[in-house]
């Protein structure tokens, strides 16, 4: 097959979901001190410390796979997809439903979906990791359009009833995180020297750190136990984590492309807080302009941020057919990875 043959995956389009319902840092602290036994988080700590302002909440009723669906349905309709034209269906959370059967299953019933579907499930990474392998397939020729859909619901694993500091600090990641669906597309073309399409990806990870930030009920180890309900993340853990892997895969993806920083025009980057936002942007090496801040308006919507930074940069003007895009992940476990495309 000669380099004018290949099939590239072009991004036919990206929606996200965000409940309306909202709640502010402040209204967080003081949920947490109205259900807690004399404990109450010092006022304004959430949003000094993280940067957020608000984050959204799904309604009662609501799964993380009705926050996929709401999303896939955006970029269907704004696609001209028909779900019987769909392929594949990827679910990518770190969110789901329940641990059987994939989650991936009850979004394609609620779509009317009749194709192949799977889920793929790495932390915040999750859409990142499915783009790769949607992209692979495509590539393949085994599927011609690909659904990547996603809902956040971390919500559900809040701990409200805090007995003091040292759970509070242990809860505290759970504070800034956000609920949201998120969907891509990805559509079988012809390679075309300089047209749209992906254009490579890059990835590492640590797993020796993988217990730096757990969610650990329903699973074999802790199957039942209330207490493992909510999240539990060492944040100067993380950090550290994340300092030590290092940007060097980000650096030789972009130069294995033949690419510089200076040639996007928009780079997302998952966005935990607004100081830990800055340091990565900064060792990275991201012009500053180049960077789409969702953060304090939106909460961290885990694997939904990449998508929810590329939508507002779409719809903003930021970015637009022919440019070069980066998206930028980080997630727990810990693991760094990278997609380049070109719009």
């Amino acid at each position: 097959m000669g380099a004018l043959d290949r099939r590239v995956s072009v991004l036919g389009g990206v929606a996200v979901h965000l409940p309306a319902d909202r709640l502010s840092s402040r209204g967080v602290e003081e949920r947490i001190a109205a259900r807690s036994d004399g404990f109450a988080p010092p006022a304004g700590l959430i949003r000094r410390v993280s940067g957020v302002e608000h984050r959204h909440e799904m309604p009662d009723d609501w799964q993380a796979s009705d926050l996929a669906v709401a999303a896939a349905q955006k970029v269907l309709a704004g696609s001209g997809t028909a779900p019987r034209d769909v392929d594949l269906l990827i679910f990518a959370s770190a969110s789901q439903d329940m641990v059987e059967p994939a989650t991936a299953h009850i979004v394609a019933e609620k779509l009317g979906l009749g194709c192949p579907v799977f889920d793929v499930k790495n932390a915040c990474n999750s859409v990142l990791n499915a783009m790769e392998i949607a992209d692979a397939l495509i590539a393949a020729g085994r599927y011609g359009r690909v659904l990547i859909a996603g809902g956040e619901s971390p919500s559900r694993a809040v701990r409200w009833r805090v007995p003091d500091i040292a759970a509070f600090r242990t809860a505290f990641a759970g504070y800034t995180l956000s609920d949201a669906g998120a969907a891509l597309l990805l559509c079988a073309a012809d390679a075309v020297p300089g047209g749209p399409g992906i254009l490579g990806f890059g990835a590492a990870a640590n797993s020796r750190v993988w217990d730096v930030g757990t969610l650990p009920a329903g699973g074999s180890a802790h199957p039942r136990d209330e207490e493992y309900t909510y999240f539990r993340i060492d944040g100067d853990r993380l950090r550290d984590a994340f300092s030590a892997l290092g940007p060097q895969v980000l650096h030789d993806t972009v130069r294995r492309l033949g690419l510089t920083w200076d040639d996007f025009a928009f780079v997302g980057l998952h966005q935990v807080s607004l100081g830990f936002l800055e340091e990565v942007r900064d060792r990275i090496g991201v012009p500053a302009d180049r960077v789409v801040v969702t953060l304090p308006e939106h909460g961290n919507v885990a694997s939904a941020s990449l998508p929810l930074q590329l939508s507002v940069a779409l719809e903003t003007g930021r970015a637009g057919p022919g440019d070069l895009i980066a998206l930028v992940g980080l997630g727990g476990g810990i693991s760094l990875g990278m997609t380049v495309i070109r719009l």
